[in-house]
Formats: C-alpha cells, sequence, structure tokens
C-alpha cells in the first residue's frame, strides 16, 4: 500500500514535470529571470518650473496612473515635514500600489567652514530620519561643490566646471567629504537607509572622485546613485566604472529639447552594463525636456521599460 507520503511525492512530481514540459522556456532561465521596476521621480513634473509644482500626494496619483511602480521624491518639493503629513503619503502610496523607494535631499560638505559641514551633516541625519519615518530605503547625496560660480546658470553654461576657493584645491576637500559622511553613517545603519553617492557637480563629476570617496568609506551604507545624464561627455565608460557600486539609477529623457543641455543616451547600452553587474534596482525617470509632462513622461517610461526589460 502507498504511504501518504509517497502519495503526496508523486504528485508533486508529476506537477513538477507537467511545469517543466508546458514552460516556454528553460527552468534555469524562470529562475533567474528578473524584471526592473520602475519610479517617477518628481522632479520629472518640476524640471525648475513653479507651474508645474505638483503636491507629492498628486505625482503618487500620477505615477500610478501612468504605471510606474514607485516614487523617487525630491526634498526640496515638499510642502511640509510634520508626521501627520509624512504618513498621509504613505498612506496614499499605499492605496496607489506605489513603492516610496528613493528620497534626493540637497547638501554639500565642499567647504573649509566646519560650522557650515556640521550644519549639513545635522539637516543629512534629520534627512535620514524622514525617510525612515516614510519608508524610503535609499536616499541621495552630493559632494557639494565649490560655489565660485555662484549663478547656477552660469554654472551650467560651464558644464559643472569651476576653480576651488583661493588657497585651496579638490585634494582639500575629500577629507571634509569623507568625514562628514562618515558622521552620518551611523544614523543611516541604524535607520536602514542606504546612502547613494549621485555622479553629479563638484567632486562627483568625474567617477574617480566619486569612487575614492565611497572606497574611502568603505561602508555597505554607502554605495552610488547613478544618474544617466550627468556624464556630459563620454558616458558609457564612465557608467561602466561606477555601475558595479550603483545601487539606485536615475534616467533622463530629453524630449522637445533639455532644459539645459541633450544628451543622445542609448538605454540599451547602459541597460547592458547594468546587466553585467547584476544591478536589480530600480529605475526612477528624471525627465528633463520642454515637452509636456503629460506625454513626455508616458513616452519615457516605455522608452526605458523596452531597454531595460528585454
Amino acid at each position: 500500500m502507498t504511504s501518504r507520503r509517497e502519495f503526496f511525492q508523486a504528485i508533486a512530481s508529476s506537477a513538477a514535470a507537467g511545469l517543466l514540459l508546458s514552460s516556454p522556456i528553460g527552468a534555469e532561465e524562470v529562475v533567474h529571470s528578473h524584471r526592473h521596476r520602475f519610479a517617477l521621480a518628481t522632479y520629472s513634473i518640476w524640471r525648475f518650473k513653479d507651474e508645474f509644482k505638483l503636491p507629492i500626494e498628486e505625482c503618487i496619483d500620477l505615477a500610478a496612473e501612468w504605471g510606474f511602480d514607485g516614487l523617487d521624491i525630491l526634498h526640496i518639493r515638499m510642502e511640509r515635514e510634520d508626521r501627520s503629513y509624512l504618513q498621509m503619503l504613505k498612506r496614499r502610496a499605499l492605496l496607489n500600489s506605489i513603492d516610496l523607494c528613493g528620497l534626493s535631499i540637497h547638501q554639500g560638505f565642499v567647504t573649509p567652514d566646519a560650522e557650515k559641514r556640521q550644519a549639513d551633516i545635522d539637516h543629512t541625519i534629520k534627512m535620514i530620519e524622514m525617510a525612515y519615518t516614510l519608508g524610503i530605503p535609499c536616499m541621495r547625496l552630493n559632494t557639494g561643490r565649490w560655489r565660485t560660480v555662484a549663478d547656477f546658470d552660469e554654472f551650467m553654461k560651464k558644464r559643472g566646471i569651476e576653480p576651488p576657493l583661493p588657497g585651496y584645491s579638490d585634494e582639500n576637500a575629500f577629507p571634509w567629504v569623507i568625514e562628514a559622511i562618515e558622521k552620518c553613517l551611523p544614523t543611516a545603519a541604524e535607520c536602514g537607509v542606504t546612502l547613494a553617492l549621485e555622479n553629479h557637480w563638484g567632486l562627483g563629476r568625474t567617477p574617480e572622485g566619486l569612487l575614492h570617496i565611497v572606497q574611502a568609506v568603505n561602508s555597505p551604507w554607502l554605495k552610488i546613485l547613478m544618474d544617466t545624464g550627468n556624464f556630459l561627455e563620454d558616458p558609457y565608460d564612465k557608467l561602466e566604472q561606477i555601475a558595479p557600486e550603483t545601487v539606485f539609477v536615475q534616467a533622463k529623457t530629453y524630449y522637445g529639447g533639455g532644459v539645459y543641455y541633450t544628451l543622445d543616451l542609448d538605454y540599451e547600452r547602459i541597460a547592458a552594463i547594468l546587466k553585467k553587474v547584476n544591478y536589480r534596482g530600480y529605475i526612477s525617470l528624471e525627465f528633463e525636456g520642454e515637452q509636456d509632462y503629460r506625454t513626455a513622461i508616458p513616452e519615457s517610461l516605455a522608452l526605458l521599460k523596452k531597454a531595460f526589460n528585454r
């Protein structure tokens, strides 16, 4: 007589065999398949244009309507920071099946003034705690910049290149940035929020500068945010250099022409770079063009999905 255990084992074996026979691809491919999830960066709607300033809760609604999986929040566009407001955003995201997956903040540690650096350390720690309250696992950092070119439009015309303060060099600034980030790490670890240093301006303008900081800090709580549009010349080799340390990707599109510049980015090539290092994290859209965002954002999402989920 067949035992109860043998009976159920036979059923399980038959089901597994049937699954394998009916599957159009091999079992190994099923196990290792991965589809990226896509976030809408709230910056995609604003783009420095105050007439397009929408409350974060409306951005959550639009992200769901357009078919995104998550929302990447730009802190300076948040209307409030009180606890009831943050909890309202969490509830709004829940009802829309939207992950609050990223928080982008503004701070900088490139200054010889220790008091100014401490003020930005305190701000960063406060923002880590805000991310924790919102359930956001990743927060964008910048290195900061010298600010010797005061006007931002002029700074952009210079393609993000500016001289250090008189009497200083970038070599002076690296220790300031490294020390400041290290002071933020205990809070990041306690809250479970990974800090993602963006390839932006200042010391993060080159892959070498970015990697020098991340490798010097040498912590699982500091990695890299890859912005596909921030290496203005020869981007692909540079993106490949930072890919192994990348935990979050912000992908730029420029439909209608860029606000400051336009890059013709090959997203299939960028997707291949990230696949090579087994990147499985979010792809967050940062639309930065002049086309109406209501049409450009859905077009951008379709472009990214086609490239990354081939």
